[in-house]
């Protein structure tokens, strides 16, 4: 059907021929994405002993595009496991204590062109809940050459500079966490 009044219109002479078939692909995209749920994820805001949070680049990206360690959410899994098991698949190590977790599930939505790429098109975004962790290990505990490898690069970040780094469409995400945890990030 789409594909069959996409070929009647594109025939169409005129300047505004290609706006009706953008205009069809956009609101096609926009229902797509309604009727999508949001993809259960953990979030772990890592701090050191400074007060630092922990940040890696993403290893799939052509930009640079730097995240705080998270992950899917398992059925049945409880989300603070989920965090361990995340950490401990991206980062080698799981030797953490929790300080906090949000009272709130935050959600942040795939750009355009992400949806139906990103988790074989099945999610719309992420439903994050977000735990405050203080890393109790060395930093030499950190491997990133895990069988789920995620981060080529990793660094420790001033909490302040954590948005700048971050991808544009999980900024407000990462502003929210920071608000909730932003105490957190002194030296103990």
């Amino acid at each position: 059907m789409g594909g069959s009044f996409r070929a009647a219109r594109s025939s169409a002479r005129g300047p505004f021929a290609e706006h009706r078939r953008i205009s069809l692909s956009f609101a096609m995209s926009q229902k797509l994405r309604a009727d999508l749920p949001y993809r259960p994820c953990a979030g772990m805001m890592v701090f050191n002993r400074d007060g630092r949070v922990f940040a890696g680049k993403r290893i799939d990206q052509t930009q640079e595009a730097w995240q705080l360690p998270q992950g899917g959410i398992d059925p049945g899994e409880d989300p603070r496991e989920a965090a361990l098991r995340e950490l401990k698949e991206e980062i080698g190590t799981a030797n953490v204590a929790f300080l906090r977790e949000h009272p709130q599930w935050l959600t942040y939505d795939l750009p355009e062109n992400l949806i139906g790429v990103v988790w074989e098109g099945r999610y719309r975004g992420q439903r994050v809940k977000w735990f405050a962790l203080r890393f109790l290990g060395t930093d030499g505990e950190i491997n990133l050459a895990t069988s789920h490898a995620e981060f080529s690069e990793w660094k420790w970040l001033e909490i302040g500079d954590v948005l700048a780094l971050a991808v544009p469409f999980k900024r407000d995400l990462y502003a929210n966490a920071i608000a909730a945890f932003s105490d957190l990030a002194r030296p103990t």
